[in-house]
């Protein structure tokens, strides 16, 4: 009798999770068939029925892992409620509750970022730590929170940011991007112990030391409270290692190179002999001669050892992870995605989403990393472009040529030829490769990136770089700290560009989040970018405005800005180290009769009927 009541124990149905935990009615278009991922031991095998009005099953499909079982539902006309999902499987049979909620918007009114706003990005790790009772978080793999440390984690969490949303508003940004935020519950040393968020362990859940779900919910409507939109950064190119679908794979298929996973037995520890890092050479993505071997290695390569990667060709995966963008959309209401690694998953699957996006959400928008520094590879990533075979209906990409055309100029000076910001004038020539340049973003640094100021404090040359990006017929991103003169270079580590924001962690001896706190160096900085920032708020010169620019002359690069009306932007950089005279004359076409302009950072007037001397690496923002 113990033996058959056991027996009967044992074969009783499970179902461990469901994915995503919840889902919308009325997202027939995006989604017209919801996949359920469902996971529980030996539920393979199980059948599914449902009666709820409007819900039919359309197909189970069963994979390689007895332990999943996916569950593909038509919601097309369904209204909001609490169903029954009914297991059966032998004489066993389970009924396991799932809701369907309501929209709070149409997918026509949710609007994303344009070359309107401004981005500030940041990392939750290293902004401010507003509540220390999650530093550490009993159960998960990784209990070191050790500020002394640049390479593990600090204690930054989303109420840190959002006790800070005022000085963000007082800054004059109006967008935030900040990096991965869900789960990485990955052990102590796990490359860089997973503090950056990029090896997620579970996409339906925020990482508990960076606060809750609903935390991050109240973040966001708050943060829309106060006009600043909110940009979520994704992965689909790789995962975390201690992802469960690592140690239990849903299919053979599930991964690129998932021999290695065989091999290592579902530990980190272990280094199969098929494992293969990425080559990180993404031309071989777009060459129309590129050799089999060479585009294998980019797109199947693993990141690192510690994130396996996704194949998006597997249709299942790319469900899975079209569908999680959207529930994120309509759970927490962001207003944007950037997409890690763009270039590294497969273009194919990648431009199936964008146009499932699209579908759905019209006015929305999503940057694609796509870390290239020629404009023209760039260029070929844009939706629409003409210049690529396939059309990835990426609506916004990322301009590396322009960080690293400013960084030169930055260490070099301008002369009459090449180098200083002629590297810049000779990027923005090749702006008639993207279908729309005012949804490119800009940026001078990042957290990939050495900071602008490496490590030192030149305060001239950060305004010069800033000058251009907000002017510039770009999106603009700010990376957090800049409006502080925070420095650091990654020849030792990642940590050292991702250094704590002064005043945002318990013990800090002053804060850079308060005038007071700050240094005069500070000070000057700070105001000098507030001004540019609310200056250019609704500014439609910025917006809309023509651009044009002039080849370097005397060591002076001038690009600026006009609408019809004959409201004009003038920036004017000095990209040498001694004063340099500007012969208006050479602008007249843009001067006109304008006899004045103000610069907008100083409010000082300039006489535009006379040359005009910038001091050595000086900068002007003339408005007239």
């Amino acid at each position: 009798m113990l033996v058959a009541a056991v027996a009967t124990m044992q074969a009783a149905i499970k179902v461990d999770r469901i994915e995503p935990t919840d889902w919308y009615v009325g997202l027939d278009n995006a989604v017209p068939s919801v996949q359920l991922m469902v996971y529980g031991q030996g539920i393979r095998d199980a059948e599914v029925t449902t009666d709820y009005a409007g819900v039919s099953i359309d197909s189970l499909v069963r994979l390689d892992s007895p332990n999943y079982l996916l569950v593909y539902l038509s919601t097309r006309g369904a209204q909001p409620g609490v169903m029954e999902l009914n297991f059966k499987q032998g004489k066993q049979k389970k009924t396991v509750k799932y809701t369907l909620k309501a929209r709070e918007k149409r997918g026509n009114e949710r609007y994303g970022f344009t070359n309107a706003d401004v981005l500030y990005m940041l990392m939750p790790d290293r902004f401010a730590d507003g509540n220390p009772g999650n530093n550490v978080i009993k159960g998960m793999r990784s209990d070191r929170c050790d500020r002394s440390h640049p390479s593990v984690r600090h204690g930054g969490d989303l109420e840190g940011i959002r006790q800070h949303l005022d000085y963000l508003n007082e800054l004059g940004v109006t967008a935030l991007w900040f990096t991965p935020v869900l789960e990485n519950d990955s052990p102590v040393g796990m490359y860089n112990d997973t503090y950056h968020g990029y090896a997620t362990t579970n996409y339906y859940r925020v990482d508990p030391r960076f606060g809750t779900n609903a935390e991050y919910r109240r973040l966001v409507d708050e943060a829309h409270a106060r006009g600043l939109k909110v940009v979520m950064d994704m992965i689909f190119n790789h995962c975390g290692f201690e992802h469960p679908w690592v140690a239990d794979m849903p299919s053979n298929d599930w991964f690129n190179l998932h021999e290695w996973l065989k091999e290592s037995k579902g530990t980190s520890d272990s280094r199969g002999t098929s494992f293969k890092q990425t080559s990180y050479r993404l031309a071989p993505v777009l060459d129309p001669y590129a050799s089999d071997i060479d585009l294998q290695e980019t797109v199947q390569g693993w990141f690192v050892s510690t994130m396996p990667d996704l194949n998006q060709n597997n249709v299942h995966v790319m469900n899975y992870l079209i569908q999680n963008s959207i529930w994120w959309i309509e759970t927490v209401g962001i207003d944007g995605i950037r997409m890690d690694t763009y270039p590294y998953a497969y273009a194919e699957p990648m431009a199936r989403w964008m146009r499932t996006l699209d579908r759905e959400y019209p006015y929305f928008n999503v940057v694609g990393e796509t870390w290239f520094e020629n404009p023209a590879y760039t260029a070929a990533w844009q939706r629409d472009s003409k210049i690529a075979q396939d059309n990835s209906y990426l609506s916004t990409v990322m301009d590396f040529s322009f960080y690293a055309m400013v960084d030169s100029a930055s260490i070099e000076p301008t002369d009459g030829q090449w180098r200083g910001f002629n590297r810049v004038y000779n990027s923005l020539v090749f702006d008639y490769l993207y279908p729309n340049p005012k949804s490119v973003m800009a940026f001078i640094e990042n957290h990939d990136t050495d900071r602008f100021l490496k490590e030192g404090h030149d305060a001239r040359k950060l305004k010069q770089a800033l000058a251009l990006l907000l002017t510039v017929n770009r999106i603009p991103q700010l990376y957090y700290g800049s409006e502080v003169l925070m420095n650091g270079t990654k020849r030792i580590t990642d940590g050292y560009v991702r250094k704590d924001f002064i005043g945002g962690f318990p013990g800090d001896e002053r804060s850079a989040f308060t005038e007071a706190g700050r240094t005069a160096e500070e000070n000057d900085m700070f105001h000098w970018l507030k001004t540019v920032l609310h200056w250019r708020k609704d500014n439609l010169c910025i917006i809309q405005g023509q651009q044009k620019q002039f080849i370097p002359y005397n060591g002076i690069y001038v690009l600026t800005r006009q609408l019809s009306d004959h409201t004009t932007i003038m920036t004017v950089v000095n990209g040498t180290e001694e004063a340099r005279t500007m012969p208006v004359a050479r602008y007249a076409e843009v001067i006109g009769d304008a006899d004045v302009a103000t610069d907008v950072p100083t409010g000082r007037v300039i006489d535009l009927t006379h040359d005009i001397t910038l001091p050595a690496r000086g900068t002007l923002i003339l408005d007239f």
